[in-house]
């Protein structure tokens, strides 16, 4: 199971109400037990980027070398769909989801309220499933 903060939850949402009426993406490292410790931003840097998301590579290559030296692990990867409900993967998401162990995250901005989804994606089987998740207050709250 995987545990956010509320201020972890929050940064990903402000992240994906920016890039709006663009996908944005990211990734959140954290411990092997899925404590989440740090949202990275990424640029996305597709062409169609109000309809899919491709990280910028140097951000990628930084994240990962930033969670090695902190000693975290990719937890999880995010990204948004700016006019989404009830956000769930598409067929592009489950294709290119090459991490399956990670959560995927996907931020709904077609409300009021954002709507925050986790998934397990298998591109291997094609498949995606809901993917439990618990956000919890910050301690300085």
């Amino acid at each position: 199971m995987l545990t956010i903060t509320r201020e972890q939850a929050n940064q990903i949402i402000a992240h994906a109400r920016v890039a709006a009426p663009h996908e944005c993406c990211g990734l959140v490292g954290g411990t092997a037990a899925g404590l989440a410790q740090t949202v990275y931003r990424l640029r996305n840097i597709a062409s169609a980027s109000r309809m899919t998301y491709e990280a910028a590579p140097e951000d990628l290559f930084t994240a990962q070398r930033t969670m090695r030296r902190h000693g975290e692990q990719l937890i999880a990867i995010y990204h948004s769909h700016p006019r989404a409900t009830d956000p769930t993967p598409s067929e592009t998401d489950v294709r290119l989801a090459y991490y399956p162990s990670a959560v995927y995250f996907i931020v709904g901005l077609g409300n009021q309220e954002p709507c925050l989804k986790g998934f397990h994606i298998s591109e291997h089987e094609g498949t995606w499933q809901p993917a439990g998740f618990t956000i919890i207050e910050d301690e300085n709250s």
